[in-house]
């Protein structure tokens, strides 16, 4: 049985209270381990951390977006209204209307998004699902590359092979199963040191590069990426040339342009910890986590009691920091 160590610890007060196992890996520029936690060469589902590992291959398979239509495309979206009019001009300019999606419906994750969207009585749409911009330009990439549309979410089908095949080739290995996402798109798996190298592979892109064009739109569009209050937007704005993307099943990974990257996976899949997690693995690669505002907010999370922080999620010692209260 895989056995995962604590890498994040939920103190309330001075009493330790909870703890979060899982894996993180750390690669230096040169691609060596400078930290390596949990099993990191075991398959997992990096669920939304693949996203910019697809748009690459859409890119290669014919799709024409730049800016923040491309980072939208490997977004996590919050359902702003920016981001769902982002979603309608890359289906208009593939000639298509909402109605293709074949998303799963959902309501926006945005804090902000989803109690307006619930105050003004709309409920669960396809376009307002985290995934929309992602399932948007699938289809403007079947629509540039002359293939089908109406099955784009088949394992089988050119789209979902050419995405596979890419991802394959910037994490260096072969996926070793095959799922169904969230959102109800093909999910291949990999290990959390694959989808390292496959982020330092990203970050390092040649200029012009499909990689460099995805890391490019992500990094100056950081709000299409995540949405405002997220971490993931948080990295990307505080990063300059870093791509980084967050996952469900709490899943993180994170390229630097020096060729060193982070990939983690908080065992019970539980978010809550992810960005601590974060930022303590780049302590590793030797970035000032602390003297950045936008860094140094994400190194604890605050545990709150009736209503004020009484305490906080910290990494464990096993990241190479120990705690006490």
């Amino acid at each position: 049985m895989t056995t995962y160590p604590v890498i994040a610890e939920v103190w309330r007060g001075d009493f330790l209270e909870s703890v979060h196992h899982g894996s993180v890996v750390a690669l230096g520029a040169e691609g060596r381990r400078v930290l390596a936690a949990g099993p990191v060469d075991e398959p997992m589902f990096p669920r939304s951390a693949n996203k910019p590992l697809q748009s690459v291959g859409m890119l290669r398979a014919g799709l024409d977006l730049d800016g923040e239509l491309l980072a939208l495309a490997s977004a996590s979206h919050s359902g702003e209204g920016f981001h769902l009019d982002g979603v309608r001009r890359i289906l208009a300019g593939a000639g298509l209307a909402e109605d293709a999606l074949r998303c799963t419906a959902g309501l926006p994750i945005g804090a902000e998004a989803h109690p307006a969207h619930l105050a003004a009585g709309l409920g669960p749409t396809r376009i307002t699902m985290n995934c929309s911009g992602k399932h948007a330009a699938m289809l403007a990439t079947c629509v540039a590359a002359g293939w089908p549309v109406r099955d784009y979410l088949d394992p089988a089908h050119p789209l979902q092979l050419a995405l596979r095949d890419a991802l394959e080739e910037l994490a260096g290995e072969k996926s070793s199963a095959v799922g169904v996402d969230g959102c109800g798109a093909p999910l291949f798996a990999l290990t959390l040191a694959g989808l390292a190298r496959a982020f330092a592979t990203l970050a390092t892109a040649p200029a012009g590069s499909h990689e460099e064009r995805v890391v490019s739109a992500m990094n100056a569009h950081a709000e299409y990426v995540g949405g405002t209050g997220r971490d993931v937007t948080a990295f990307l704005r505080a990063l300059p040339g870093a791509v980084a993307k967050d996952g469900a099943e709490g899943v993180y990974a994170l390229g630097l342009p020096d060729g060193s990257a982070v990939a983690l996976k908080i065992a019970d899949g539980g978010s809550r910890p992810r960005a601590v997690v974060l930022t303590a693995a780049l302590r590793h690669l030797g970035v000032d986590v602390d003297t950045d505002p936008l860094l140094s907010a994400l190194t604890e999370a605050p545990v709150l009691g009736h209503g004020r922080p009484v305490g906080a999620i910290r990494p464990s010692a096993a990241l190479g920091d120990t705690h006490t209260a």
